[in-house]
């Protein structure tokens, strides 16, 4: 066996005794939308296969229930289902023969969208559209028996296994803890008889299955709940789903109505895999780590502290498909990384029935529909405009083998994310950045920089076509005094090209508004980037995790001192347009530092005084130093109409075309299908 030199943990193989993963790099489960979608099997096979083929060692698929009660659309329990669930095990194993793949069996349990959700007791989750129906004995044994049976269908159906899914506040997860179990038969109660589903459904799976079948068990190891499960019923939990039958242990960190961040971009790097490490030790079978671990040398640190066996990526798989190929390669730099923003991914799945794909990769589950294939006609293309729209159309247009010039006036490229990356938390948009400048290189893309490129000049190059992604310019309100000194536009906010005063009005409280308070609120070292800010500022006591995890204390909060109110024109509740599993923290976060968020406002004038409002129709003074203005956008769009009268094709993309919210996911998407046509 050879060994690789930069990452030899991660491209070593795990031997389970009957089968071997060929690398220790898992594309971890996440639901797609696709299982519910009109010829959503092919289009998962082709999704699967393009990450087989992009090195991983195992894949586990997004959650499929057992029965109609587990969820809400698709299931396994039938033959007709089996065949269409082989079209993606055979294209996987068309793909690399060597690659595993296990579907995920996921019972949704209180959070099941539908009204025959069931649980063990009668309690409704917060997050939940229904009160579930306590379990019955015949209904458990009805359960146990549909894990087993949708276990059997799976390997009908040519999957190399399954892993089920006992976290997260599913089914499973809701028979383990006191607060959701109120039962007093044998499976509640106690620990001992409150696990007892638990560990009854993988020794069922496993009787179902036979002893050559990988079976993985996801376990909330620290489900950062007050009064979750503690370390010691973790521990014995864990041991007994060992005992049961259970090849791998998967660890899971929350449940989804836990008031925790684990996933977002603001949560540092592989923050929890310590957590992991500890129930290593405890158990004999190899253990899967996760949450925030994007890149190859974070996941090779984490191997080789002896944290994991394995390392679950899932959203750096939709981001980039090629992740463990690119590191193998060497070519760490070409990796498209996952952002963790949640835009196109996690908002979808937990904001209905929307189809998955990735903010920077707006192909992922789009493989039979999005394609950039070689041109048959090479063209000379102009793009102006180098932000996140620009770089993304000059990038794929050139891949597929045009001749591509970018301008910018700016002397870097980025645009809009040249202000995102210096937000505290969102520091992973420099990785975006870093992505686009290599792709530029390596598809040999003009970059023209501090240029301001005019209709004249690009009339005159002789381009074939010419694309405006000249972006935004910030809407200046029409009011009184909107010229006095203590005006200052979100963009000089951010990049300090102004002083900030001690009381802040910010004007508008979409994501920029948010944004700026992020930053004037702010004061220390990022959480993004210090594991320990992190703990303190949402509760969580690594060092004795206490049950759930979580101190039950006030989470300790730094903040810059600055007394700062959010305003907000729509009556609606502040912050309620922000992203559905990441809009929540930056509220809490804010909240915490006192920031004062204010709806149904209508700005009068600013003058020596403050800020003069009607906040619900009735006067109100904020007499503050500094007014930041985040009022909107207005599409930056001369270039194109001065193109228009002389007569040259150009075509409008991302802000400059729809500036309503900035939205690089759309301007991406956008860019990215245009170039794939032209």
């Amino acid at each position: 066996m050879t060994v690789h030199h930069r990452y030899p943990l991660l491209f070593s193989p795990l031997d389970l005794g009957f089968t071997q993963i060929k690398n220790r790099a898992i594309m971890g489960s996440m639901h797609t939308g696709l299982e519910e979608a009109e010829n959503g099997f092919e289009r998962m096979a082709a999704y699967y296969a393009e990450r087989a083929r992009g090195g991983v060692g195992m894949i586990i698929t997004g959650g499929i229930p057992p029965n109609l009660e587990a969820g809400y659309g698709s299931k396994l329990s039938t033959h007709q289902e089996v065949d269409e669930h082989r079209k993606i095990t055979q294209a996987v194993h068309a793909a690399d023969p060597e690659v595993k793949i296990c579907m995920q069996i996921l019972h949704m349990g209180p959070l099941a969208r539908n009204p025959n959700c069931v649980a063990p007791s009668a309690v409704k989750s917060r997050i939940a559209a229904f009160t579930p129906q306590a379990l019955d004995e015949d209904g458990i044994e009805k359960q146990l028996h549909d894990f087993a049976h949708c276990a059997a269908m799976a390997q009908q159906a040519g999957y190399d296994g399954v892993e089920i899914i006992g976290s997260a506040g599913y089914l499973i997860s809701t028979f383990l803890v006191q607060k959701t179990n109120l039962r007093t038969d044998q499976w509640g109660g106690s620990f001992e008889n409150r696990m007892r589903f638990a560990v009854e459904v993988v020794r069922r799976v496993r009787a179902a299955v036979g002893a050559k079948f990988v079976l993985v068990f996801r376990i909330a190891a620290m489900d950062m709940l007050e009064d979750g499960m503690a370390w010691e019923e973790i521990v014995t939990l864990a041991q007994a789903i060992e005992s049961a039958g259970a090849n791998i242990i998967s660890t899971h960190f929350c449940w989804h109505e836990a008031p925790v961040p684990t996933i977002a971009t603001m949560v540092p790097r592989a923050a929890f895999t310590e957590v992991t490490g500890r129930l290593r030790q405890v158990v004999r079978v190899p253990v899967i780590t996760s949450n925030r671990i994007n890149m190859p040398s974070v996941a090779e640190t984490v191997l080789a502290s002896g944290e994991a066996d394995l390392i679950s990526m899932a959203r750096p798989m939709l981001a980039d498909a090629e992740l463990v190929n690119k590191a193998r390669e060497g070519r760490e730099d070409e990796i498209n990384t996952c952002i963790a923003c949640n835009q196109a991914c996690l908002d979808h799945t937990f904001g209905g029935h929307r189809q998955v794909s990735c903010l920077v990769n707006p192909r992922a589950c789009r493989e039979t529909i999005l394609n950039y294939k070689p041109t048959t006609r090479a063209k000379n293309l102009a793009v102006v405009g180098a932000g996140p729209s620009g770089l993304a159309y000059a990038t794929v247009a050139a891949q597929r083998g045009h001749k591509v010039t970018l301008f910018d006036a700016g002397a870097e490229i980025g645009g809009q994310f040249n202000l995102a990356k210096r937000i505290p938390g969102k520091e992973e948009f420099y990785e975006t950045l870093r992505y686009y400048q290599r792709m530029l290189e390596k598809h040999g893309v003009n970059l023209r920089l501090n240029t301001r490129a005019d209709g004249a000049m690009l009339a005159s190059e002789g381009f074939d076509e010419i694309i405006v992604a000249t972006g935004i310019a910030p809407r200046e309100p029409q009011l009184e005094g909107i010229e006095h000194p203590k005006v200052v536009s979100y963009i000089d906010a951010i990049l300090g090209r102004k002083p900030i005063g001690q009381r802040v009005a910010i004007m508008g409280a979409g994501g920029i508004g948010f944004d700026v308070a992020e930053l004037l609120s702010h004061a220390g070292p990022s959480g993004a980037l210090d594991k320990s800010v992190f703990a303190k500022e949402w509760g969580i006591d690594f060092a004795n995790h206490p049950r759930g995890g979580v101190t039950g204390v006030k989470p300790q909060v730094a903040s810059s001192g600055r007394t700062i109110t959010l305003l907000q024109r729509k009556t609606t509740p502040v912050g309620s347009s922000l992203g559905r599993t990441t809009g929540w923290t930056h509220r809490l976060t804010l909240t915490r530092r006192g920031v004062r968020m204010v709806n149904g406002v209508e700005y009068i004038k600013i003058d020596d005084a403050g800020l003069h409002t009607l906040v619900h129709q009735v006067p109100q003074l904020l007499e503050v130093d500094t007014v930041v203005v985040c009022a909107g956008q207005l599409p930056l769009r001369a270039l194109f109409d001065d193109l228009t009268v002389l007569g040259v094709k150009a075509t409008l993309v991302g802000g400059a075309f729809e500036a309503a919210e900035l939205d690089a996911k759309r301007a991406i998407e956008q860019a990215s299908l245009l170039a794939s046509e032209v």
